[in-house]
């Protein structure tokens, strides 16, 4: 059984908030066009204010280790109350590279084939590569002239035991197709592990119909939590070892001695919380679930439909002939100069080689596309 949930439609019932007064919650917006999302979000008041409010009582002596202690298993209930799927299911990481080699390090020992995209961010794809070590192939679907689906689908065989895909590359912004890689998957009894840190917070994963057997996310972008707070969710958690067993993998919370009985559901795989990320990372999982889903993805989806336009314009060809997403990237011909524009333009985005990459959260505007496209025409 792979995760199902109502995905996103649980908080469409939530009064709508405007994008406008979603805005006014990142100081950092008054100073700047914040289009550097896929790197990382800016601080939104209620997550920052969470943090100086656990600092205050760190500072002060307020605040003990069960107070410290409560934040995490929180946000796990948040986590798995805003995806919608069994509290049971979901572990507590401290980043997807950690998520990946979890389920790497579970998988039987006899071998296989594992899939892969050749240009997988680095911890979705060496996790990976690890595993030949343990008798696997792993095959790395070369990035092309084809769409990243239809090379990650030529490269799934009868031999395929587990695809793993981010269903949002920053490189490119390209969106993967999860329902076909789905239906591939089925038809040769594979599993897919899925990073969706790139996407959800905007993107409506469509777990009900893509339903991935392992779904790693990081919170620290698209979610606005602290870096440190990731998830791995997966209802295979009796098939999982803990990568780093400790007292927080144990089944009666006692801290000495004792065997190692493992806990019930995906919590044997949690990670000892830093204590400050989940703190920041509860109030973040209360902010995001009060935003209108539908509304988040057409907003954003618009805004990078009408950067491509604008770019395409000023001469800035898209690196993707896939399907969109959010996160839009473009060729320019100068990437020095560009680079020297944005900052004149008080524009804050990303450069890497001869690529532009901006990102769209519910809280940019078309004044922020206005102004990265200005600096493109300079």
């Amino acid at each position: 059984m792979s995760i199902a949930s109502r995905a996103h439609g649980h908080y469409e019932t939530a009064a709508m908030m405007p994008p406008g007064a979603f805005r006014e919650m990142f100081p950092a917006l008054t100073r700047q066009a914040w289009l550097d999302t896929p790197a990382s979000a800016p601080g939104a008041v209620p997550v920052t204010a969470a943090l100086t409010s656990a600092i205050t009582g760190w500072q002060e002596g307020s605040l003990g280790a069960a107070d410290w202690e409560a934040a995490a298993p929180r946000a796990r209930t948040g986590f798995a109350d805003y995806l919608g799927v069994p509290e049971a299911h979901v572990a507590l990481m401290s980043s997807v590279a950690e998520a990946a080699a979890t389920v790497a390090a579970s998988l039987p020992g006899r071998g296989g084939t594992v899939v892969v995209g050749d240009g997988e961010f680095r911890s979705n794809l060496f996790p990976w590569l690890a595993l030949a070590a343990k008798g696997y192939r792993v095959i790395r679907a070369p990035a092309g002239a084809a769409s990243r689906t239809d090379s990650l689908l030529a490269a799934i065989d009868e031999e395929t035991a587990l695809l793993a895909v981010s269903h949002v590359l920053s490189a490119d912004g390209e969106r993967t197709d999860l329902v076909r890689l789905r239906a591939a998957a089925d038809s040769v009894g594979a599993r897919i592990f899925v990073d969706a840190t790139q996407s959800l917070g905007v993107l409506d994963v469509g777990l009900a119909a893509s339903r991935p057997d392992f779904l790693a996310v990081h919170g620290y972008k698209w979610l606005l939590c602290p870096r440190g707070a990731a998830w791995l969710v997966t209802p295979h958690y009796g098939e999982l070892r803990p990568l780093l067993p400790s007292w927080k993998s144990a089944a009666d919370g006692s801290y000495f001695g004792g065997s190692l009985r493992l806990a019930p559901g995906a919590a044997r795989c949690d990670t000892s919380p830093a204590w400050l990320s989940w703190a920041g990372a509860q109030a973040a999982l209360e902010l995001v679930s009060a935003l209108p889903a539908a509304a988040v993805e057409r907003h954003c989806l618009a805004l990078a439909a009408a950067f491509r336009e604008g770019a395409r314009e000023a001469g800035a060809a898209p690196v993707s002939t896939g399907q969109p997403s959010h996160i839009a990237v473009v060729q320019v011909r100068d990437p020095d100069s560009v680079r020297t524009r944005l900052r004149s333009h008080r524009v804050r985005a990303r450069v890497l080689g001869d690529r532009l990459r901006v990102g769209f959260h519910y809280f940019n505007n078309h004044d922020d596309v206005a102004a990265v496209l200005t600096a493109l025409h300079d």
